[in-house]
């Protein structure tokens, strides 16, 4: 499938929108804290537990170390894993997807639901 200039435009304008709100710049895993921290082009760092995000849930500290940060900044990536977590989703407090969260919401959990 091809895109068209005006397609490929588009999708510039909604990534510059989307990075206005902040994207990662570095991204790192706490082994002392068992959190995951990460710092916005705004200078706000997020910081998270690990064992609260989809996917990450018991993964060991090797695999939860090496976290890549996409080339917009608006996606983190652990390889080991195959995990991928959503930057403005982590900035409005969505640590996985919608159906995953609902789950984690609905039964009250302070850890993932399984």
């Amino acid at each position: 499938m091809d895109v068209t200039a005006r397609e490929y435009g588009q999708a510039q304008k909604r990534v510059q929108k989307q990075r206005a709100a902040g994207y990662a710049v570095s991204a790192r895993y706490d082994r002392r804290s068992a959190h995951v921290v990460v710092k916005l082009s705004t200078d706000v760092e997020i910081r998270f537990p690990a064992r609260l995000a989809e996917g990450l849930t018991g993964a060991s500290a090797d695999d939860l170390a090496t976290i890549e940060i996409s080339p917009s900044g608006l996606g983190l990536h652990w390889p080991a894993l195959d995990v991928d977590l959503y930057v403005p989703g982590l900035i409005g407090g969505l640590l996985g997807s919608k159906q995953w969260m609902a789950a984690h919401l609905a039964h009250g959990c302070d850890q993932p639901c399984v």
